[in-house]
């Protein structure tokens, strides 16, 4: 590792010879699709290089590259649970028809308190669920119930013209 971080190509060709069947197979045991995989393989290596200056020479050389391994894979867990989480999110916007609507104050208004309450923390404060579920003294699952249900009620309202 130290020729590594000298810039000797060979030393890293060793590494990634020694290393690289285990990094693989631990990522397929714990990613279930083969792209994700190579991607997360590829990202270890690629941040291996990136921070070869880093790494602490009294440290076991497979030990630091597994915590590579496991920071990248974790990174792109997160990565792809957050996309999962905006998809799922885009349940709880509201239409085109009502952001675009020049009545939707008017609409608002004819929503219960804690419905506007829970429209305004999300949309007009931009809070996540779990800081509205902080300030409303609740869960996040229920603050995120509690979003659904004034969204589909501003809905149901948008649809009725406001009525």
């Amino acid at each position: 590792m130290q020729a590594y971080q000298g810039g000797s190509e060979e030393a890293f060709r060793h590494l990634f010879d020694r290393h690289s069947a285990k990094i693989y197979g631990f990522l397929v045991k714990h990613l279930k699709d083969r792209a994700q995989v190579d991607d997360v393989f590829q990202n270890t290596f690629l941040k291996l290089h990136r921070t070869r200056s880093k790494y602490d020479p009294s440290l076991p050389v497979r030990g630091w590259l597994f915590a590579i391994c496991k920071t990248v894979m974790l990174d792109f867990i997160r990565k792809r649970n957050r996309h999962q989480a905006e998809e799922l999110n885009d349940d709880y916007a509201p239409t085109p028809a009502i952001t675009n609507d020049s009545s939707i104050s008017k609409t608002t208004e004819q929503l219960p308190e804690q419905q506007r309450r829970v429209i305004s923390l999300r949309f007009n404060e931009d809070m996540t669920f779990e800081e509205i579920a902080a300030r409303l003294e609740t869960t996040p699952a229920n603050a995120r119930q509690l979003v659904s249900r004034a969204i589909r009620r501003l809905k149901i309202l948008a649809s009725q013209g406001g009525k």
